[in-house]
């Protein structure tokens, strides 16, 4: 069942909806894993819509579609999965909490704010301005108020809830590995050149990318029971390339704490219509394959993950 995280004051709640994420608990916590799903909430509030020139597809368009469901059956197999309710496009979690372009708000930004991140100059920091794809989403500038707000009610109750599993996990085994599950665009699942015949064949098709911030985030076993566990599957898989983390591997992955953090990214086109946004039958494969990959993952011995 899906489990609202109730510890004040860390909650968080949209306007209008509540709560800003979900956390699926097992009934018994067996493995020493945490999976987190920050860019697949798709509960936009009403505010933020008018406050878009998009219409609610383009707005849709930076969604990891489907990722929570793929990922859904980790709670069954012994691992928590953690959820954003929010959009992307609202507010990014796999961000600073303050990486924001200063040209959105009708005020100047305080100093404590990142304003010069790739991720910023990309239109993409912790309050988006574009879409994926390059479509500015406002029609005005911002009060600042709106981002403390936003940052307030969604990103610190979601890293709140998610810091608190990794702990407790930790506790729990010794260790803790997170397991950051993303999609990315077919578009860009391609690699050229002599790397994609090295790595992939003639077709240079990408199906997924593991990425351990070039072996800082995790140790080399975790990165390589996840890569020998998808190509055992038959997908193609690469290391850190085009991706190698995001902000949650990086702030989160502390090997020599007993922390490690994987991200994962998924080529759309295996399982979804990216134009209609809507699933192929191939979901439910790809859906047992990740079980696989959570169970994998789980089974790798706890003194390759300690401290």
């Amino acid at each position: 069942m899906w489990l609202m995280d109730s510890a004040a004051p860390a909650q968080g709640s949209l306007p209008g909806i509540a709560p800003a994420f979900e956390v699926r608990m097992p009934a018994a916590w067996t493995l020493p894993l945490v999976l987190a799903s920050p860019h697949s909430g798709r509960d936009y509030p009403a505010a933020f819509v008018a406050q878009s020139r998009l219409d609610g597809r383009a707005l849709r368009l930076s969604e990891d579609c489907f990722i929570d469901e793929i990922f859904a059956a980790a709670a069954g197999l012994g691992a928590p999965l953690i959820a954003a309710r929010f959009p992307r496009a609202y507010v990014d979690p796999n961000r600073e909490p303050f990486e924001l372009d200063p040209d959105m708000f009708a005020e100047p930004v305080p100093d404590y704010v990142n304003t010069s991140s790739p991720r910023v100059q990309a239109g993409l920091g912790t309050i988006p301005r574009v879409v994926a794809g390059g479509a500015e989403i406002y029609r005005t500038r911002l009060p600042f108020q709106e981002a403390l707000d936003r940052v307030e009610r969604c990103y610190q109750p979601y890293h709140a809830a998610l810091a608190r599993l990794v702990a407790e996990a930790r506790e729990r085994f010794g260790a803790c590995l997170l397991l950051d599950c993303h999609s990315m665009p077919s578009a860009g699942a391609h690699l050229e050149g002599p790397q994609a015949r090295r790595l992939l064949g003639p077709g240079g098709r990408l199906d997924m990318v593991l990425g351990d911030c070039y072996g800082s985030a995790c140790a080399a076993a975790v990165t390589e029971a996840a890569e020998r566990a998808l190509r055992a599957q038959g997908y193609h898989v690469t290391r850190n390339t085009p991706y190698a983390g995001g902000f949650t591997t990086r702030h989160y992955g502390r090997p020599g704490t007993g922390v490690h953090a994987l991200q994962i990214e998924i080529n759309r086109e295996l399982y979804m219509d990216e134009a209609a946004l809507t699933p192929r039958p191939y979901m439910e494969t790809l859906s047992r394959h990740m079980a696989a990959l959570v169970a994998a993952l789980g089974g790798i011995p706890a003194r390759a993950l300690a401290a």
